[in-house]
C-alpha cells in the first residue's frame, strides 16, 4: 500500500516533532516515538498501541511474535481498541446488539485506519492523538455515527489512554467497548491480578454464570470473565508489578486462553498463554453506555509502576 493511501493528512509539519517519526511496519503505517526518557509505537490501523517501554526497560505490553500488521487484519498484542461493540455481538445488550450488522467480534475500530489530529512533546512527555468518523462509511456493519477520539500519554512513570465517544447521530447511541490490553508474565501459573475480590462477575467460559471473586485472581488454564468493577487494579507478575487505574469504566474483562484455546487462536503461538494475559478497560455487558445526541463519554486507563 502506498503512503499516499496509508498516511492521513495532518496539520503540523513532521519536521517540528523533535522525537515522533513515521515507519512502515509490515504493510502499515505507525508513528514511532523515540524520546530520551521513553519509547512507543502507534499503529494508524486501529489506532493500535504497539509498544511501550521506559528507557532501558523491557517493553510493558506482550506482542505476539507471530503478530502480522496487514490491512484489514487486526494485531495480536498491544492494546487493540474494541469498538464499538466489544466481543460477540450476540452476547451483548440489546440496545447495542440492534446497531450491529455483522457477527464479527470487537467492532471495527480495531481494523479502521485512524486519522492523526495532534502531536504535542515536551522533555517529559508526550501526547498523540487519533480519531475514528464512524460514519455511513461503515454501515453495512453498524448503524450509527459517532466519533472516537483516542488520546496517548507517555512518560517516564507510564502510559494513559483515554477514548472519548461523541454520539453524532440524532438517536440515543448504546454501545460497548474495551482497551483490550496484553501484558507479559514470565509464568502465568506465578501471575496474579490483585483488586478484585469480592466482585461480582460473568464466567463466560461456565453459562455466563455469575460468581463472586474470592482474593486475587489466579490463572489455572482458560480464563475469561467479566467482573463488575472499575477500580484500582494491580497485576503481578514474577518480575513486575503494574498498577492499573481506569477513569468511565465500571467493568474488567480479564482473559488467558489457556492451551487448548491458544492451539486455535490466529498469530498466536501454541505455548503464548504461558507468558501473557489480558486485563481490559472495559464498558462491557451491563456496563454498556448509552449517549443522547452530541453527548460523550470517556474511557480511560492509566499504567504505571506499583509504588
Amino acid at each position: 500500500m502506498s503512503e499516499s493511501s496509508n498516511r492521513p493528512p495532518i496539520s503540523l509539519s513532521p519536521g517540528q516533532w523533535s522525537f515522533t517519526r513515521w515507519k512502515t511496519i509490515g504493510q502499515l503505517e505507525a508513528l514511532e516515538v523515540h524520546h530520551p526518557l521513553f519509547q512507543a509505537t502507534i499503529v494508524l490501523q486501529g489506532a493500535h498501541l504497539a509498544r511501550f517501554a521506559p528507557q532501558d526497560e523491557a517493553d510493558w505490553l506482550w506482542m505476539s511474535p507471530t503478530a502480522r500488521y496487514e490491512p484489514g487484519r487486526a494485531i495480536r498484542g498491544g492494546v487493540p481498541v474494541c469498538w464499538p461493540w466489544f466481543g460477540d455481538p450476540g452476547k451483548n445488550p440489546p440496545e447495542v446488539r440492534k446497531r450491529i450488522h455483522t457477527e464479527t467480534a470487537h467492532g471495527f475500530a480495531r481494523t479502521a485506519l485512524w486519522k492523526l489530529e495532534d502531536v504535542r512533546e515536551s522533555a517529559h512527555e508526550v501526547e498523540i492523538s487519533l480519531s475514528l468518523d464512524a460514519n455511513e462509511d461503515f454501515s453495512d456493519v453498524w448503524a450509527g455515527h459517532a466519533l472516537a477520539l483516542l488520546t496517548f500519554s507517555f512518560s517516564v512513570r507510564g502510559c494513559q489512554l483515554a477514548l472519548t465517544t461523541t454520539n453524532l447521530g440524532n438517536d440515543p447511541l448504546a454501545f460497548s467497548q474495551a482497551l483490550h490490553t496484553y501484558f507479559p508474565t514470565s509464568d502465568i501459573s506465578r501471575t496474579r491480578v490483585l483488586g478484585l475480590g469480592g466482585s461480582h462477575y460473568i464466567d463466560t467460559l461456565d453459562n455466563w454464570e455469575y460468581r463472586t471473586q474470592e482474593g486475587p485472581v489466579y490463572f489455572e488454564g482458560e480464563t475469561d470473565r467479566i467482573y463488575e468493577s472499575g477500580e484500582p487494579l494491580t497485576i503481578v507478575t514474577p518480575k513486575t508489578s503494574r498498577k492499573l487505574s481506569a477513569v468511565g469504566s465500571d467493568s474488567t474483562v480479564v482473559w488467558n486462553p489457556g492451551p487448548e484455546k491458544a492451539a486455535r487462536l490466529s498469530d498466536f503461538p501454541d505455548t503464548a498463554w504461558q507468558s501473557m494475559l489480558c486485563v481490559e478497560t472495559a464498558n462491557a455487558a451491563g456496563d454498556y453506555r448509552v449517549l443522547n445526541k452530541g453527548q460523550s463519554h470517556t474511557l480511560g486507563v492509566s499504567i504505571g509502576r506499583k509504588a
